[in-house]
């Protein structure tokens, strides 16, 4: 199981879930850093959309992600040999941190 996190240099969100990502899969799962800003493609898919976190492929949430979040997608993926099936979560929060 790989969690993947889209992130990109000076992104203050991207830190804090990185913290989440690594608690939570500690033992779980791969952890994978993706700089969106290494490959014009990622770059254009998730301009300000940093941090997105996928489990297996399949993004699980953008901007914010909490812990229970992250297990729950991680229980899902062990429990399915497809991976999630929840559709991914937004946050209320907009990528220049205003709500």
């Amino acid at each position: 199981m790989i969690v993947t996190l889209y992130t990109r240099a000076g992104c203050h969100l991207c830190e804090i879930a990185l913290g989440v990502i690594e608690r939570v899969a500690a033992g779980r799962a791969e952890v994978e850093l993706v700089d969106i800003d290494s490959d014009p493609r990622l770059l254009e898919r998730y301009t300000v959309r940093v941090p997105v976190v996928a489990v297996d492929g399949r993004e699980i949430a953008e901007y914010e992600i909490d812990a229970a979040q992250l297990d729950a997608a991680l229980a899902g993926a062990s429990d399915s040999p497809s991976g999630p099936t929840s559709t991914p979560q937004r946050s209320t929060t907009a990528p220049d941190g205003h709500r």
